[in-house]
């Protein structure tokens, strides 16, 4: 599957993710204002699919997990970024939001056709057929992320070893 890159610079922060004023809302309210200060088309224009590519320490500020999951719930595939934010890094994985870090992400234009590649770890800009190398996920985080997140994979785990265990 392939989206539109929206790209961004350094210091996106939690706040401009999940504005505060619009917590009480809930997700719906959060996301239709996810990065508005930003760019204010974004929640508006974000289809299932596109890519966030940021510069340097996406996802900076509180620890509210609210701002993985505002982009989670706009249909966004991943962020590629040069660097996160430890907390949000972890609130994402654990959503089930792919988050790679590219160092050489200059190719990258706005609104350039992409697909993330968590197995080749990768970024391919599909209209160009060009390929930004990102690091690589480790095999446990690839695989949480393929079951959707924490929680799901939790109890996908809990369920093969109370099969093991009951052998039904």
């Amino acid at each position: 599957m392939s989206g539109r890159v929206f790209l961004f610079g350094d210091d996106i922060d939690t706040d401009q993710l999940a504005p505060g004023a619009y917590m009480k809302g809930g997700i719906e309210a959060l996301a239709a204002h996810c990065l508005e200060t930003a760019r204010p088309d974004f929640a508006a224009t974000a289809r299932s699919g596109d890519i966030v590519v940021a510069g340097r320490n996406f996802g900076m500020g509180s620890s509210r997990e609210q701002a993985a999951e505002a982009l989670k719930h706009l249909g966004v595939a991943g962020v590629v970024a040069r660097s996160f934010a430890g907390i949000f890094y972890r609130n994402a994985i654990n959503l089930g939001l792919p988050v790679l870090v590219g160092a050489d992400l200059e190719t990258v234009a706005d609104g350039d056709r992409a697909a993330l590649d968590l197995d080749k770890s990768e970024l391919r800009i599909v209209d160009r057929d060009l390929s930004v190398r990102l690091e690589p996920l480790p095999g446990n985080l690839r695989r949480m992320l393929r079951d959707g997140g924490l929680v799901p994979h939790l109890k996908k785990r809990f369920a093969a070893e109370r099969t093991r265990e009951t052998g039904r």
